[in-house]
Order: C-alpha cells, then structure tokens, then sequence
C-alpha cells in the first residue's frame, strides 16, 4: 500500500515491535500509510510476550478479549491465555499483514529529538527523521529487582522472572521464589508439588480470585474457524463480561465490586483449611486495591508437601541461600526474584527531547502526566501507547492499544492530508485533564490504603479513575481546542 494521490507523504517511527506497535502498523496500513519504520531492539515481534516465558505464565484477561477487534482468534486453547499462545497469535498477525519487512530487529533507539518540525532518532547505525513518532514501548518491562544485601553472592542460579533461565532443570531442586505479585503466584502455582522443594518468600499476601482455566474443546475451535461472524461474539461477549465487572469494581461501589471482594474472601476461606497458613495468605488490604490476581489453583499448590510460604523478612542472601530477619538460613539450589518491573519505566532508557531543548524526563520531573493518556505538551507529533494513566487496572491492554491508535490516527491522517503540520497538548489542558483524573481518585478501591506499584510520588494511582468506556469515549472525540495546531 502507499500514500494517496495529492497526499503529504509521511514518515512514522514506531519504536516497539509489541502487542501496540503491531497494532498501531496495522492502524496505519488500513489508512493507505505504509511509509511506516518500526524499532525493535529484539529479535522477534512480541514485546512482554517474547520475553516472559516462565512456567505457569498465563494472561489474567479471557482469551477471547485479549486480542485485536479486526483480528479474532479461534484458537485459543483456554479460558485464560497461555502465554506461548498470546506470542504466537502476535506473530500471526504481524506474518500476515506482511509487518516484517517494515521492522528493524536488533535496533536500539537511544534518543528521539524533535527539530525543525522533525523527530530525528538516533540508533547504533545513525540517524534518522521522521514526521511522527510513536511509542510503543510496553508497560512492566524493564525488570526491578529487590535491594538485599549479598544478592551477588548466591552460588546456584539466580534470576529474574522476566529472563527464566530454561537450561536450569527443576524438579530435583530447592527453589526460592521472591514475590507473591501476579508473576510469583503463577509461578508457585505451577511448580508447587513438581520440585523437590519450593519456598516462597511473601512480604505481602495477595487477594486471589477464583477463576478456574477451562480448557476450549476441539470442536468449539473448529467452528469459531469456519465463521468469522461466529468468532466475533465470544469477544464482543467478553469484552462486555470485563467492562461490566472487573472494569467497574475498582472504580466505584456496587454490585461487582462487593461481589469480587466476597469471592475473594470466601475463595481463601474454602480453599486453605489450615488456620495458620491462612493466616499467613490473608491480605491487611481490601480486594482489588492491588492488583487482583486470578490464579485457579495457587492455593491447592501451596498446600503441597514440600511448598514453604515464609513471611519472615529477608536480612540478607548468602552463597547457600536465604537468611530471614530471625536468623534462619534457607538453603537453595536456584533463586527467582519474582519482584516485578519499574512501573514508571514507560520509554525509558530512550532519551527523548521535545521543543526547547526539554528532555520528557525533565517535563515529568513531578511524575509521569499526559493529555488523555496518549500525548505530552511540547511534543509535537508524539503519540504514546500505554501512556500515563492509561486504564491498565481494570480493562484488556488490546482494546487499550487499539483505542489509542485510532486517536492518534486521527491526528496523523490530518497531517497527512495537510489540515496541519505539527500538534501537541496544550499546558492548560493537560493541567485540566490531569486535575479531574486526581479529582475522581477518592471513589476508587486503589486509594483505600495499600502500598502498591500503582502509586506515584503524590500517593495516587498512576490509573484511569473511570471505566474503560469512559476511556474509549474520550480518545474516540478529539477536542482541537485542547491543542497547539501548526499549520505551516
């Protein structure tokens, strides 16, 4: 495909080769712009999903709705997406609208510099301009790892979730996991009973709520095949089960956020009939102030002979494994740290720089802030996915993607038909738009009192304090008024 007759020919970086770059290609091809470069610094398509692969990793959104609109799968295996297949569908994707050819695999950008209406990238082979830039850099990439002291010295194999080590066999060891996020409790639910001895390190227990992985049938996955109608109810069906629940209950009280806090409670009070572990697994915190976790079977693992849940504080680690604030040594033959990512990462290590000379870390010195979750005020020409307060607490990242996509294809067809040459936020109304975010905190769970990696320096969840809906409604009616518009 190539740019329309009489049309201004544009030049769009992507920087980022995950599930949003991929999305935001095939936005663009779909309206007739194939002058289009994605940086990737790895060597395949995938993002998070290239590079998690620990066992037991499995998406926490229904299969059925973590996928694009335009591009339903039939073949998920589960209810609950396994994560080899989440990569799969991606190369799919990206194999069949011919994405490939448009990828630099191996191509670290290290700074993007706007400059006489131009955003000049800088790789390993040089420079280059473009006219838009877009970043799709992944959220919960770039691995955080714990300060313990002695963390160099442990003699077995030590990693972190995000970079599992498989050459490491399993079974006959002494594993420690550190953490009990989402990651951690995967983990422990997969390996517990299949080593020889599993001991997970807990500062904080976790809500979990019981959703069971049923597994697809041969025959429902051959007919989803044949019809693509047929294959665009389960998403739309579960797009509306996630709106209407998950993506409400944090948000305000009500029905599904009463109901999730009851099945939580009642799921650990079922589940674990010893009281001392129970004890041990129950949170100080309400459901959902974290992020809620769907894990089928952790509780059942944790009650298998040989899995350790040690609530203890870790003082430090040394060649034999791990000794606890009371002075017990856990001895180990491998350690994960189950520790989670920088959540505030966003582009970061990527140097990018906007009008003046002002880097985006100096205009973030304050914490991360964007207009409507996908632009910056004195960025001309950006447009970010999984921005700032984008709603990743309480809705699919697909739909995410996809709805900031389209919002900045709105920009980029008029600046390809010429309506415009440059636009960003402006000051007053990224202010305005960032103050109603902080306004609308108060009504959500995430407030009620936790420590999680949600919060930012103000104390308050870097989310979408509204529904998904809200979301989508926003990025689908761009205000021109709320942008400074060059139009020469």
């Amino acid at each position: 495909m190539v740019a329309m007759t009489g049309k201004r020919s544009l030049k769009v970086a992507i920087i980022g080769a995950g599930m949003s770059g991929i999305c935001m290609a095939v936005k663009l091809q779909d309206a007739g712009i194939d002058s289009f470069t994605i940086f990737e610094k790895a060597d395949d398509v995938g993002g998070t999903w290239r590079d998690n692969t620990y066992p037991g990793l499995t998406c926490d959104i229904p299969s059925r709705y973590y996928a694009y609109s335009f591009r339903p799968n039939p073949d998920w295996s589960h209810l609950l997406p396994p994560g080899p297949e989440i990569q799969a569908y991606f190369r799919q994707v990206a194999d069949e609208r011919g994405i490939r050819r448009h990828i630099r695999f191996s191509a670290t950008v290290t700074k993007a510099e706007y400059d006489d209406g131009q955003w000049r990238l800088t790789t390993a082979d040089g420079e280059e301009t473009f006219d838009v830039l877009v970043t799709a850099t992944g959220f919960l990439r770039v691995p955080r790892f714990p300060q313990i002291t002695g963390r160099d010295t442990f003699a077995g194999p030590a990693f972190h979730s995000s970079r599992w080590d498989h050459s490491v066999s399993l079974p006959d060891k002494r594993i420690g996991v550190i953490g009990t996020g989402s990651t951690g409790v995967q983990i422990t639910a997969e390996l517990g009973g299949k080593v020889r001895q599993l001991k997970v390190f807990q500062r904080t227990a976790q809500w979990i709520a019981p959703m069971p992985n049923l597994r697809y049938s041969p025959l429902t996955r051959a007919a989803l095949r044949r019809s693509p109608r047929l294959n665009r109810l389960p998403y739309r069906f579960w797009g509306w089960y996630v709106k209407s629940t998950f993506g409400r209950a944090p948000i305000r009280p009500g029905f599904p956020r009463n109901l999730a806090t009851f099945l939580c409670r009642w799921n650990l009070r079922l589940s674990v009939r010893d009281p001392q572990l129970r004890a041990k697994l129950t949170p100080k915190d309400l459901p959902m102030c974290k992020r809620l976790i769907f894990a089928g079977h952790f509780y059942r693992s944790v009650q298998q002979p040989g899995v350790e849940v040690i609530t203890e504080g870790i003082d430090h680690i040394e060649p034999r494994g791990i000794v606890t604030a009371n002075g017990t040594l856990h001895e180990l033959d491998v350690l994960v740290y189950a520790t989670g990512f920088d959540a505030r990462a966003y582009v970061r290590p990527l140097e990018v720089i906007g009008e003046g000379g002002v880097s985006l870390d100096e205009a973030w010195a304050d914490g991360p802030m964007a207009y409507r979750s996908v632009a910056v005020p004195g960025f001309p020409n950006l447009f970010m996915l999984m921005g700032p307060h984008s709603p990743i607490g309480n809705q699919s990242l697909v739909p995410v993607a996809e709805d900031q996509a389209d919002y900045a294809m709105w920009w980029i067809k008029r600046l390809r038909d010429g309506v415009l040459h440059a636009a960003a936020p402006t000051e007053a109304a990224t202010k305005k738009y960032n103050e109603s975010m902080k306004a609308a905190m108060p009504q959500t769970i995430w407030v009620t009192g936790c420590s999680s990696w949600y919060l930012g320096q103000d104390g308050l969840p870097e989310l979408f304090p509204w529904t998904p809906e809200t979301h989508r409604r926003l990025l689908s009616q761009p205000v021109f008024a709320d942008f400074d518009v060059r139009t020469d």
